[in-house]
C-alpha cells in the first residue's frame, strides 16, 4: 500500500494544478517541466545506484558549479567541443577523487563529500568570480534544440535513464551494487570487488554531474559560479529518497526515482504558475524531503510488524 503513495500523490498534484491553472496541463508546459529537470534526472539515476550500494555523495551541487564554470570558460575560449570535454572531465576527476578516498581508502563518505562540496564551490568562484555567458552556437543548439518537437536535453535524460535501468535490471553489475548495499562483507566473500565497485560508482556520479552541468549551462546560456547547482544535492536526495532508496542502501527502483524527480518538478512548476515565490518552493522541497524520510520510517515499521 505504501508503495502507491508516490504515484498517487503525483497524479493528485497534477490534477490539482491542472484545475488551478489552464497553463499547466499542456504539452508545451509538460515538456518544459521535463526540460528544466533534465539535468536532475541524469544525476538522480546515477545517485540512485550509489545510494543502493550504501554510499552517498553530498558534493554534486558544487561539482556542477565547477564543471559548468570550467565548460563555460572553455566554450568561450576554444569552442563547444573542447568545453564539452572539459566539463565531463572535471566531473569525472571530482568523482574519481571521491571514489578513491571513499571506496579505496575507506574514508567517511559524508566527510569527504562535504569537504568536496565546500572546496569545489571555492574553486569555481576562484575561476570565475563573475557570471560566464555568451556561449558559441553549438552550446546554444544543445541547450535549446529539439528533434520532432522533443528537446535534446530531454532525449539525453531519457537515454541515460534507460541505460541505468538496463544496468540495474539486466546486468550482473546491478546485482553486485544491491549486494554491497545489503552486506559489504558478504558481498566481498562472494567475490564482488566491493572497493573498486564503490570507486566506480562515485566516478559515474561525477561524470553524470559533469554532463548535467553542461546541460544546465547550455540551457541557461550562462554559468554563474555562485548560484549554479546551489541546493542541487538537496533536490537529488529528495528525489532518491522519494524513490524509496534508504540511506543504508540494499534496494531501490530507478523508475520510482524518476517519478520522484517528476514530482519535484511538477511542484515547482505548479507553484510558479500560481505565482507563488521561489522561497515557498524551497520550503516545499524541504518538506517533501522530510516526508520522504517519514515514509521510509513508516515502511520499515509496517514491514517489521508483518514479519
Amino acid at each position: 500500500m505504501i508503495g502507491w503513495i508516490l504515484p498517487v500523490a503525483t497524479i493528485l498534484l497534477m490534477i490539482y494544478f491542472s484545475l488551478s491553472t489552464n497553463a499547466f496541463l499542456t504539452f508545451d508546459n509538460l515538456f518544459a517541466v521535463a526540460n528544466q529537470n533534465s539535468a536532475t534526472f541524469v544525476v538522480a539515476v546515477a545517485m540512485a545506484m550509489l545510494l543502493m550500494s550504501g554510499n552517498i555523495d553530498l558534493s554534486v551541487g558544487s561539482t556542477m558549479a565547477l564543471a559548468g564554470v570550467s565548460a563555460g570558460l572553455v566554450f568561450n575560449s576554444a569552442g563547444f567541443w573542447p568545453g564539452l570535454i572539459v566539463g565531463l572531465l572535471v566531473g569525472l576527476v571530482v568523482g574519481l577523487i571521491n571514489g578513491v578516498l571513499i571506496g579505496i581508502l575507506g574514508f567517511s563518505a559524508i566527510v569527504v563529500t562535504l569537504g568536496m562540496l565546500a572546496s569545489a564551490r571555492g574553486v569555481a568562484l576562484t575561476l570565475a568570480p563573475y557570471n560566464v555567458f555568451g556561449f558559441p552556437e553549438g552550446a546554444a543548439a544543445l541547450g535549446t534544440g529539439k528533434i520532432f518537437g522533443i528537446p535534446y536535453l530531454v532525449i539525453i535524460a531519457l537515454l541515460i535513464t534507460l541505460l541505468v535501468m538496463f544496468v540495474m535490471n539486466r546486468l550482473p553489475a546491478g546485482r553486485h551494487i544491491i549486494a554491497i548495499g545489503v552486506n559489504k562483507r558478504a558481498a566481498f566473500l562472494t567475490g564482488i570487488r566491493v572497493n573498486r565497485t564503490v570507486m566506480w560508482l562515485y566516478v559515474i556520479v561525477g561524470l553524470a554531474t559533469g554532463l548535467a552541468a553542461i546541460m544546465q549551462v547550455t540551457r541557461l546560456n550562462s554559468a554563474p559560479s555562485a548560484s549554479l547547482g546551489l541546493g542541487f544535492e538537496v533536490t537529488i536526495l529528495t528525489a532518491v529518497l522519494l524513490g524509496g532508496i534508504p540511506f543504508e542502501g540494499g534496494r531501490g527502483s530507478i523508475w520510482r526515482v524518476v517519478l520522484g524527480v517528476w514530482l519535484i518538478g511538477v511542484v515547482k512548476n505548479g507553484l510558479t504558475l500560481l505565482n507563488i515565490g521561489v522561497e515557498i518552493s524551497g520550503i516545499v522541497t524541504g518538506l517533501v524531503l522530510i516526508l520522504a524520510a517519514a515514509l521510509e520510517t513508516l515502511r520499515r515499521k509496517v514491514l517489521s510488524s508483518t514479519s
